[in-house]
């Protein structure tokens, strides 16, 4: 069944959601957005983007794009109104918090309170044994 644009959505930026109406269209490959200075011509503001199907694009015969968030030269390219996920940034929160709780504290929440450089020699330190004293 084919999949039609509603093209009285308004445009907004895949990546903060502003809009981006104002820009000539169809959008150029440097095209950019005037919020957040994203770039627009990404396969993430396509209508043929999916991640769940091979190289993230429904478009069978496109050629592979490695960053989906980059400028990219596809003719397939089609703006898709309904690309922005407001969501997705808390949902990769929401998966690191739980990685985290499986895996133990990481080095990376614990940098907040010390320098990477300190956590890393502390972590050293436990490994080798540093600063233990052993009774001969």
């Amino acid at each position: 069944m084919p999949r039609y644009v509603n093209v009285t959505k308004e445009l907004v930026c895949w990546k903060c959601g502003a809009s981006v109406a104002e820009l000539p269209m169809p959008l150029g490959r440097l095209a950019e957005c005037p919020a957040c200075r994203a770039d627009l011509h990404v396969c993430r503001l396509c209508a043929f983007y999916d991640p769940r199907v091979s190289n993230s694009c429904r478009e069978p015969v496109a050629d592979a794009v490695k960053d989906k968030e980059r400028a990219n030269f596809c003719g397939y390219f089609q703006a898709q109104p309904d690309a922005y996920n407001p969501h997705a940034d808390e949902q990769a929160t929401i998966a690191q918090a739980q990685l985290e709780a499986l895996l133990g504290e990481s080095a990376m929440s614990k940098a907040g309170q010390r320098s990477e450089a300190e956590a890393a020699r502390e972590q050293l330190e436990r490994l080798f044994g540093v600063g233990n004293k052993h009774k001969e």
